[in-house]
């Protein structure tokens, strides 16, 4: 089956592979592995969920405030985080003792970053975390009643978009870096903010929810093709990456309108 979600595309291959491996597939005698479900990933997602949110209370009480120690510490699990991410999305890991510790990574970096903005706009750390869960049950309830459904066209344009507000915001950095900032984003912490910023947030807060009906998609799919128990643990990574992406642009988007 082709599809233009590289996501879906990948799982396909993975089942394919993990027949060929076997022998078998779902429905034939002999079988040796349980097929994954919709509660595998929920379970797991919620695990990794937990994972990341304990690290991330443990790093904004235990590490000292505004000190180089706490943001190396940071610094350095978000480029970890990263680099891991990027091995798991593209090597399909489906092994928890490699996904685990993505979560954790990325739980040190949220809890260091969320107390940094709750310390310069109070309360907006659990305004941010209630926005992220609300438009992720939203988004789930879309698409289980099929009002968004992951159309070849859907897909293509919610992976364009994306593409776009990423090599935009990248280009913004890049500018701003050298002097010259596009207006894109605002990486001051107090003074006035001007429209654009906010427009250019809410598109990419709008792009990142859409992308959870291709996750949703991908893993009723998933399902389909018999894929082994295991990938309910890459799966459950797919979210985890949708949830943290929507959290850090709501808490970006609710500083600019504290101001």
């Amino acid at each position: 089956m082709q599809s233009s979600n590289p996501v879906l595309t990948r799982l396909g291959e993975a089942a394919r592979a993990s027949r060929y491996e076997t022998g078998y597939g779902p429905g034939y005698p002999g079988a040796v592995s349980r097929t994954m479900t919709m509660d595998d990933v929920v379970v797991r997602t919620v695990a990794l969920l937990a994972i990341t949110g304990v690290v991330g209370a443990g790093a904004w009480v235990l590490l000292p405030p505004s000190s180089a120690v706490t943001f190396f510490a940071a610094f350095m699990a978000s480029i970890a985080g990263l680099v891991l991410g990027l091995v798991i999305s593209f090597r399909r890991v489906t092994s928890p003792a490699v996904i685990i510790p993505y979560a954790a990574l990325q739980g040190v970096a949220l809890g260091v970053i969320s107390r940094a903005f709750e310390s310069w706009y109070s309360g907006i750390v659990i305004q941010a975390v209630v926005a992220t869960f609300g438009i992720f049950a939203v988004m789930a309830a879309l698409y289980k009643f099929k009002v968004l459904r992951a159309t070849p066209k859907f897909t293509k344009f919610v992976i364009g978009a994306l593409i776009g507000v990423v090599v935009l915001s990248f280009a913004n950095w890049l500018f701003y870096m050298f002097g010259l900032n596009l207006g894109l984003r605002e990486y001051s912490t107090n003074g006035h903010v001007g429209w654009l910023p906010i427009v250019f947030s809410l598109v990419i807060i709008g792009v990142g929810a859409l992308t959870f009906i291709l996750d949703f998609d991908a893993i009723e799919q998933g399902q389909r093709y018999g894929l082994p128990e295991r990938y309910a643990w890459y799966c459950a990574f797919g979210i985890l990456v949708g949830l943290i992406f929507l959290y850090y642009e709501i808490l970006r988007l609710l500083s600019y309108l504290r101001r």
